[in-house]
């Protein structure tokens, strides 16, 4: 089967959708990027590409899911990417975190990632996880979180649009497990890019989960 020649200037175009963060498995870099869609629209005077349709990216360990997908380049080969999806529907983030069995996973209705920052921010019913292998140690809810790939570090912001009935003031909450410093086996410890993630609330912090 051929493939249009737009579609493959798009795809070499989004090849450095994530670029080498800090936090993120090293492989990564090195690994191709897929993207699959039902339709795609690419505008190489502007360089921008638009996939719609059950659009699935993938670099590495990375993985972006969503109904459609905006990428913008700059001048420099910086890419900002938008997600977003159906009414009622949550689009999706995940990433291996360098060194550790652990994964950083993010849903909201609006995903937003700037390749020069290295920020993602979730929009909207957002949810950011920490999973070691498979078992949940955290999770953060508020109406929009920030995560920064280049120092672990996230914010979180309550407020109307994380109103829900479970909970109707829309306050940020979250489930922390215990930071160790050393691991289970011998006692080491970690380096310095295998630091756990670090909340910083910038709406009210609740307790409980959603």
């Amino acid at each position: 089967m051929k493939y249009p020649t737009s579609l493959l200037i798009a795809v070499a175009a989004l090849a450095a959708l994530v670029v080498q963060p800090a936090a993120a498995e090293n492989a990564d870099r090195d690994k191709p990027m897929n993207a699959e869609a039902d339709a795609l629209r690419y505008d190489d005077l502007k360089q921008t590409s638009v996939f719609t349709g059950n659009v699935v990216i993938t670099k590495g360990t990375t993985i972006i899911r969503g109904d459609k997908v905006d990428v913008q380049q700059d001048a420099e080969g910086y890419q900002r990417a938008i997600v977003t999806v159906a009414p009622g529907k949550l689009a999706f983030y995940r990433k291996k975190r360098d060194l550790l069995d652990e994964f950083i996973e993010g849903e909201a209705e609006r995903i937003e990632y700037d390749s020069r920052a290295d920020v993602v921010k979730f929009i909207r019913r957002a949810v950011l996880r920490r999973y070691k292998g498979a078992t949940l140690a955290d999770e953060s809810t508020g109406a929009q979180i920030n995560y920064d790939n280049t120092t672990d570090v996230f914010t979180v912001d309550g407020g109307t649009q994380n109103q829900s009935a479970g909970n109707p003031t829309g306050r940020v909450r979250a489930l922390l497990s215990p930071r160790n410093t050393a691991s289970a086996a011998g006692g080491t410890t970690l380096p310095a890019t295998g630091a756990l993630p670090v909340l910083r609330p910038s709406g009210t912090l609740g307790t409980g989960r959603n």
